[in-house]
């Protein structure tokens, strides 16, 4: 697969003027490293994954670092947070001069707090998730958006049974030290059964025999690593009664579909997971919009105790809101806009607008009309939904 150019690369190279330090993160293998290699093609580059590099640079920082070159691209950084120091230190002494340090890093936790106690004010942070719809026209809710296996799709199986293997072995562990992989794997397969559901942690937890807290402390694994999205309740009430729990998605659709033992097109559009795996796809979509336009992650969903449920809602430029739903078809009925039209007619002082998101056709739209002020887009047109978000 030839390379895609990213979006995220306009956003980095703006803040690549103004700080001195960038750091990429994001799930392993969504292009991390490509990404800044192709925009820094003369920049020197060091992988931080080698047990040898690892031990020398433990032993001897400074004289690592003084052997660097600016820029450089430091990758897997998270192996060495104790670098963060001395990068600040020469950071701080050597004002315009010491700009060109591109860092980058698949787990967060240990990343995040040699950032937040070394690097504030001198970072900037960028998350890089797989490729999106708008990146890449093979993205969609089957193959999902993982360069390696969109690049080779009939050993799209291969690898991400390769990429679950490395992902047990390398990053879990490396976070926490669970006793029994094989049964996280299985709780990995659990939770791609409940994509789309409001999270119940005592569900997930009894099947497994293992306790609630253990499994709160799973999830934190998996949302640290960027493997799952927990899309939240909106925090205004309209005067109902809310859940106050999140919904789960997957950061990939592909990887569930895997785990959910769906291969092909007709295999998914027979199964009862078609529906969640599309409403799980557009939510990752909105969510790659906002990111790799430089913005921070503005994404809800709403349910009340009284049955009422509108799959998203993204916060609006002005104080307004979008109120969307995901419907995995190519026919779009005006009952589908019932719910937004109830949500709206509770909403008072800011503006509403009501999508229903839904599945291209290739001989064009086909779909009924929809009622005044509600919108059908496809999943392609997710962009223009999402961008419009404060």
């Amino acid at each position: 697969m030839r390379y895609v150019p990213r979006s995220l690369s306009g956003p980095i190279l703006k803040a690549s003027a103004h700080f001195p330090v960038l750091i990429v993160t994001g799930p392993r293998r969504s292009g991390k490293t490509t990404l800044l290699r192709k925009m820094l093609p003369g920049a020197a580059y060091h992988l931080l994954e080698d047990p040898d590099i690892i031990g020398r640079v433990r032993q001897d920082p400074r004289s690592f670092l003084d052997s660097i070159r600016l820029p450089v691209i430091l990758d897997e950084i998270q192996h060495l947070p104790e670098l963060f120091p001395y990068i600040r230190s020469r950071v701080d002494q050597g004002g315009s001069k010491a700009k060109g340090w591109y860092l980058t890093g698949s787990q967060e936790p240990p990343l995040m707090r040699g950032v937040t106690e070394s690097m504030a004010g001198r970072a900037a942070i960028f998350q890089l998730l797989p490729f999106s719809c708008a990146e890449s026209p093979r993205v969609s809710p089957l193959a999902g958006g993982f360069p390696e296996a969109l690049g080779r799709p009939r050993l799209a199986d291969v690898w991400f049974r390769s990429y679950l293997q490395t992902y047990l072995e390398k990053d879990v562990r490396a976070i926490s030290s669970i006793r029994s992989l094989a049964t996280f794997r299985r709780f990995l397969a659990l939770a791609a059964a409940r994509i789309g559901q409001v999270l119940n942690r005592s569900d997930l937890a009894a099947p497994l025999g293992v306790s609630v807290p253990t499994i709160s402390e799973w999830l934190n694994i998996l949302e640290a690593t960027h493997q799952i999205l927990l899309v939240p309740p909106y925090f205004e009430n309209f005067g109902k009664r809310l859940i106050k729990s999140p919904k789960l998605y997957f950061g990939d659709t592909g990887l569930a579909a895997y785990l959910l033992g769906l291969e092909t097109s007709s295999q998914l559009e027979r199964s009862p997971f078609w529906g969640p795996l599309f409403e799980n796809f557009v939510a990752v979509e909105i969510v790659k919009a906002q990111i790799n336009a430089g913005r921070r992650k503005d994404l809800y969903f709403f349910r009340d105790r009284q049955g009422l449920e509108v799959d998203f809602l993204v916060p609006q430029k002005g104080g307004g809101l979008a109120l969307v739903e995901a419907k995995a078809t190519r026919t779009v009925r005006p009952e589908t806009a019932d719910p937004m039209a109830r949500l709206a007619g509770s909403i008072s002082g800011q503006r509403v607008e009501s999508y229903i998101v839904h599945l291209p056709s290739p001989t064009g739209p086909a779909f009924t009309s929809v009622r005044p002020g509600v919108k059908a887009k496809t999943y392609l047109e997710i962009s223009e939904i999402a961008l419009a978000a404060r």
